[in-house]
């Protein structure tokens, strides 16, 4: 037997990484919490290595490299999840290929669905909000401009979805 077999075998076997998209608007805020909170949600499943879980914007405002709000970052932190200092956004017109990989992608509202059109890298994917996840209906507002209890319940809710929807996604 030749060693190269078996290391090809191995590769060949072994089950593709799902991709997870989450999409707000400018990517500074709600995807942001959400992707952090999946990813721990996930962690604590150990199921880390086997879902990739990115967020990006899909606004016209959305910019890469726009600073992660700092009451997200606050939020985050009140629940142990460090953001590094110069973590920034992800402009989804600038970098498609996540749209293109992404074997499910998470919006917060219906609006963000409907904007999705205009992306055909989006095209046939399945797109949930973060309340149809959880077998809800509605959006997850915006809590940009408003104060830190705004965001605490935007990241409790969203964590709510997400755990009650964990499985689904898994499955879909």
């Amino acid at each position: 037997r030749e060693p190269g077999r078996r290391l090809l075998r191995r590769a060949v076997s072994a089950p593709a990484r799902r991709r997870i998209l989450v999409v707000c608007h400018a990517n500074t805020s709600r995807s942001i919490i959400a992707e952090k909170l999946l990813l721990r949600l996930l962690a604590e499943r150990g199921l880390a290595d086997q879902v990739e879980v990115r967020s990006g914007g899909i606004a016209p405002y959305a910019r890469d490299g726009s600073l992660v709000s700092l009451d997200a970052r606050l939020v985050l932190r009140e629940v142990g999840i460090e953001l590094p200092p110069g973590a920034g956004a992800t402009d989804l017109k600038n970098q498609r290929h996540l749209l293109a990989s992404a074997d499910t992608i998470l919006v917060m509202t219906e609006e963000q669905r409907r904007m999705l059109a205009a992306f055909p890298e989006a095209a046939g994917k399945p797109v949930l909000t973060v309340r149809e996840l959880a077998g809800e209906s509605g959006d997850i507002a915006d809590p940009s401009m408003q104060d830190e209890d705004v965001f605490r319940r935007c990241r409790d809710e969203i964590t709510r979805c997400l755990a009650l929807g964990v499985e689904r996604l898994l499955g879909t």
